[in-house]
């Protein structure tokens, strides 16, 4: 392969208020390479990419493509170069089918013709089994990104970069999605893989750079590293290792599920049948199964966003609320971490403190004879923020400008 990288960076910066995203950030890809960008959250990587996509203009620095400095308008000019993105939040719409969204996120002459044995071409060649006339609100997570795969795969890219691709998917998924990487990396399509999971990093890529604080720290060849030593090279300091606390199993039941049986709500779905199952106090219970197999319809059962049959089949604390709506269970104590961050998990559009009083106004008052507390509210966002160290200029930005 050539000797020339195909994408090149070289001193990109970029600044918000109150913040420096990319602080003089330089990098080479090389072509057939699956290279790995990582760093924590808040470290800058997906503002760099959407500055390769063509999303945001760099206050300073260079972009090189093939040895020639590019300088890109927008998303468009950077997929007629070559480059294709996956980001990592989906950009579908649910009420239309697969082919239908694909057609509205490639160019124009590629519609032209039949789209849809195009679409199963590429399904095939790569391993990605989409059906063009499914709708996308029947479509399991993982079945959602094969057609964000798929339809920059149509584009023919040279250049492919992943937001965090394996967030979301289950461990058959992720496998079946690094065969298709490494064969588009066999086939000389240089990839930019951004990710957490540093056992994958090991198993994926061939090189890796590391960023913290908006700057490039390090660069390295996963293989030769440790993922314990990747971490500290991301955080800049010694891992401590988390105790672990002894199994508590013989606790009181906090949550009971008792013969749930349901229809499912989705097209596709897959029914309940006769589920029951037991959590006690201080235990960590898992769910496991391929995609598809139910979780999706258990979850709605819990959270309230389908109601149960009746009211006894899910209890908490002996409580019977399976025919509470989801305000009442938080307030007797549900919490829930939805798959889809943005538009299930948060109002994207909404700044921080208001999707924190979506959540907590009932447990945390935060409403007074129908008003809101804007400066109570505005207070335990803050706590949060605080708490949890979210990277983030203040809580009235919104939450669609946080990192994954």
């Amino acid at each position: 392969m050539s000797d020339t990288p195909r994408l090149e960076l070289i001193g990109i910066t970029k600044a918000y208020p109150g913040v420096v995203a990319n602080n003089n950030v330089s990098l080479k890809v090389m072509p057939g390479e699956i290279h790995a960008l990582l760093g924590e959250n808040g470290a800058g990587k997906s503002t760099l990419v959407k500055f390769i996509y063509g999303v945001q203009k760099a206050d300073s620095g260079r972009m090189l493509w093939e040895g020639d400095e590019v300088r890109l308008a927008n998303p468009n000019a950077a997929r007629k170069l070559g480059v294709g993105m996956v980001f990592q939040h989906f950009s579908l719409f649910d009420a239309m089918t697969v082919e239908e969204n694909i057609s509205l996120g490639i160019s124009p002459e590629l519609t032209r013709g039949d789209l849809s044995a195009r679409i199963r071409e590429i399904s095939a060649q790569y391993g990605l089994p989409l059906d063009p006339d499914r709708y996308v609100h029947t479509l399991s997570v993982g079945e959602r990104q094969r057609i964000e795969v798929v339809r920059c795969l149509l584009q023919d890219p040279t250049l492919l970069i992943m937001d965090e691709p394996t967030s979301v998917l289950t461990p058959q998924e992720v496998e079946e999605l690094f065969k298709t990487l490494r064969r588009l990396s066999e086939e000389g399509v240089s990839i930019l893989y951004i990710s957490h999971k540093l056992e994958e990093i090991k198993a994926l890529c061939h090189t890796a750079t590391i960023m913290r604080m908006g700057e490039v720290v390090a660069e390295c060849t996963p293989q030769n590293e440790t993922a314990r030593s990747m971490a500290e090279m991301m955080m800049g300091e010694n891992l401590v290792s988390p105790e672990r606390t002894d199994r508590q199993t013989d606790g009181a039941v906090r949550l009971e599920i008792r013969n749930l049986t349901a229809v499912s709500t989705h097209q596709h779905g897959t029914d309940l049948k006769d589920v029951n199952l037991q959590v006690r106090a201080g235990e960590v219970l898992g769910v496991a199964g391929i995609a598809g197999n139910g979780q999706r319809e258990l979850m709605e059962m819990l959270t309230g966003e389908v109601l149960a049959g009746k009211a006894d089949a899910i209890a908490i604390d002996g409580t019977p609320i399976g025919r509470l709506d989801p305000v009442q269970r938080r307030g007797i104590g549900l919490g829930l971490v939805p798959e889809e961050r943005l538009g299930h998990g948060a109002v994207p559009d909404m700044s921080l403190w208001e999707n924190g009083f979506l959540s907590a106004a009932t447990r945390m008052e935060l409403l007074s004879n129908g008003f809101i507390q804007v400066g109570a509210s505005t207070e335990f966002a803050e706590d949060v923020v605080d708490r949890f160290r979210v990277k983030t200029p203040g809580v009235t930005h919104a939450a669609n400008s946080l990192s994954g």
